[in-house]
């Protein structure tokens, strides 16, 4: 399943807001240097389902706040 993410990096705890069936709001208290803040959405996004984080992929905006990732 394909879930569209907007990234929040900078913030004050990590957590969730669903949006609607396909869309999230992920805050992070990562910062968006060196891919930090896309390995934390990854982790958050893992435990909001319960899953392990290799089930997670990250196919669009590496480089964005908009994200695309895929649960396997």
């Amino acid at each position: 399943m394909k879930y569209f993410i907007t990234a929040k990096p900078n913030a004050k705890e990590d957590r969730v807001e669903r949006v609607d069936e396909t869309h999230l709001n992920v805050w992070v208290k990562a910062s968006p240097r060196e891919g930090k803040a896309n390995r934390a959405v990854m982790d958050v996004v893992s435990a909001y389902f319960g899953i392990p984080k290799s089930r997670v992929v990250l196919r669009c905006g590496e480089k964005s706040k908009k994200k695309v990732v895929e649960l396997l």
